[in-house]
């Protein structure tokens, strides 16, 4: 079995450093706490190990779903183990090396590239009605699909689709004379800039708007650029026409002009305009949710949180447009099978797990993320699920994904650490950016 896995032995030490590098996710990442004792779901004889990170509400409604399976499925018991995401990777990896994987995994579909190159994971193409299977392929989105492929060959089954979006404090857009309806949103930075500043109030109940205003005295912050920038720069780099890597996928290209516009609007944001703190040693979710901050850019996970404030009165918006282009980051969760996964008792097991889940993804909707696959998505009720609806169309129309690499993760956070310097005034702008983008090309230039 472990034969299948000698392409890792050479690489492992490098990998091992890399997934130590901590992707900022802001809030989300501080709250992500890894589940001490696994459950096991179902008392079932064939018994199968399923890895995750989602260690939030998320996982709270995957064991949920799993014990309606193990429930018609009364062979099977499956014991779920949630690791915070970059544990994950650090024991996964571990895992493949010493021959002791699970029998199934969930990672995002921008690993796909990274595992697929070992030779770790199992053609799943057969699973798709392309393929002679179970799933329509004409189901998922376009933008989904071509996140699940790597060298031709498809490599997950995709859960969600889970990714940016506003949270608006619904009573502050009304008390400062701003419609609360989407469709009537700015589509220039300039007019987002001056919505922000309108939400934007000091201690005298001056907004950033009057020549009276206080800077030094905020107690209502119009919108926060802590939580994530990455994907933030991101959404922001292709609304300008910009673009994370060349065609050909050989040369980092977040330093263009495009990239510098988009930081620099970001860092304005701060420095400039006073709308948004400095991201080092802010909370955004707590400033959201006591009532300090108008316009929280957050995720789909967001949706669960928002139901527990019950005083503050909130709804979701379509995701910013600064730049000519609309654009949104989004990722995929997806179900994996390792390769060396040959007991075909278990295998069944794992396909059957895994099927149940993807035909009941309606449910799904209740982790505030978005079913991967368009009936479900179709199949949501309006009023529990408008969120969910609202975001996921923006993920198929304009949705963006990570850079397709063997080293997507070291890039990212090698980007996020410039970020961080730019924002928080620890480096000029173009000397973060640049600085970020030749740490970036030499990791790509080692991966080949």
């Amino acid at each position: 079995m472990l034969k299948r896995f000698g392409l890792i032995a050479g690489t492992v030490v490098l990998v091992t450093v890399m997934l130590m590098v901590s992707m900022s996710m802001g809030t989300v990442q501080a709250q992500e706490q890894p589940t001490a004792t696994p459950p096991t779901v179902g008392t079932g004889a064939t018994h199968i190990s399923f890895w995750n990170g989602l260690t939030g509400s998320d996982g709270v409604t995957l064991i949920e779903m799993l014990g309606k399976f193990a429930e018609e499925n009364p062979d099977i018991s499956v014991t779920v183990e949630m690791i915070a995401w970059n544990t994950l990777y650090q024991k996964l990896q571990t895992a493949f090396v010493a021959g002791t994987y699970p029998e199934v995994f969930l990672l995002h579909a921008s690993e796909i590239p990274q595992y697929a190159s070992y030779g770790v994971l199992r053609d799943l193409g057969d699973q798709y009605t392309s393929g002679g299977g179970w799933l329509p392929d004409d189901d998922l989105s376009e933008t989904t699909m071509s996140g699940l492929v790597w060298d031709g060959k498809i490599y997950g089954i995709p859960l969600d689709n889970h990714g940016r979006g506003l949270w608006i404090n619904i009573d502050m857009f009304e008390a400062a004379g701003i419609s609360t309806d989407y469709t009537q949103a700015p589509t220039t930075y300039e007019g987002w800039v001056e919505l922000f500043q309108k939400l934007t109030l000091d201690a005298n109940g001056n907004n950033a708007l009057s020549p009276d205003f206080d800077p030094e005295n905020v107690v209502q912050w119009g919108y926060t650029v802590g939580e994530w920038p990455n994907v933030n720069f991101l959404a922001a780099l292709y609304q300008h026409g910009g673009s994370f890597l060349s065609e050909d996928g050989k040369t980092i290209t977040v330093n263009s002009e495009a990239g510098m516009t988009a930081l620099q609007q970001t860092y304005d944001l701060v420095y400039k305009y006073h709308v948004s703190p400095p991201p080092a040693g802010f909370d955004t979710w707590q400033g959201f949710g006591a009532g300090t901050v108008a316009v929280l850019p957050t995720g789909t996970w967001y949706r669960n949180q928002s139901l527990l404030q019950t005083d503050i009165n909130s709804m979701a918006w379509p995701n910013w447009q600064w730049g000519p282009n609309k654009a949104t980051w989004f990722g995929i969760h997806t179900f994996m099978v390792p390769a060396g996964l040959e007991d075909p008792v278990k295998l069944d097991a794992v396909l059957r797990m895994i099927r149940w889940v993807s035909e009941h993804q309606v449910d799904w909707a209740a982790s505030g993320q978005v079913p991967a696959r368009l009936s479900a998505q179709a199949a949501l009720d309006p009023e529990n699920y408008p969120s969910n609806i609202l975001l996921g169309k923006t993920f198929s129309e304009y949705g963006i994904q990570d850079p397709r690499t063997t080293v997507t993760q070291e890039l990212l956070s090698l980007l996020d650490a410039g970020l961080q310097e730019a924002l928080n005034n620890i480096k000029p702008l173009d000397q973060a950016l640049n600085d970020a983008a030749a740490l970036m090309q030499e990791a790509l230039d080692r991966a080949g």
